[in-house]
């Protein structure tokens, strides 16, 4: 095994998944402090971020491992892994390449409760 390898062992071991096999994880622009998504991983998808340096994530809807920008582009490299204290959910740190969002928005907390009402307070990016 390689450095690595054995981190993302440790990192498994660690975590606390849920009943499916997962945790929550939120992608955070490491460049701004924006949270960008919120996805989940199991251990594959760990195991892989930690030893590519590409983010991946378990998808619920295809029940497949999901590379972050593999239809889009829109990558996110990995920055940092952080785990809470309970070792039930993941924060990455990343480089994200375009818009986080499928919607192809610069995130996907675009709805925002204001005054009474929700908003939506970005647009998609022209590209």
């Amino acid at each position: 095994m390689n450095a690595a390898s054995d981190i993302a062992a440790q990192v498994i071991a660690d975590l606390s998944f849920d009943r499916d096999g997962l945790v929550p994880a939120i992608a955070q622009s490491d460049e701004t402090g924006e949270v960008l998504m919120l996805a989940y991983m199991n251990a594959d998808a760990l195991r892989e971020t930690l030893t590519s340096g590409q983010v991946c994530y378990w998808s619920r809807s295809r029940s497949r491992l999901w590379r972050k920008g593999e239809s889009s582009g829109h990558v996110q490299r990995l920055v940092e892994l952080r785990y809470d204290c309970d070792n039930d959910a993941v924060l990455l740190r990343v480089n994200q390449s375009g818009p986080a969002c499928h919607t192809n928005r610069p995130n996907c907390f675009f709805h925002a409760v204001r005054d009474g009402k929700v908003v939506v307070i970005s647009e998609p990016v022209a590209e």
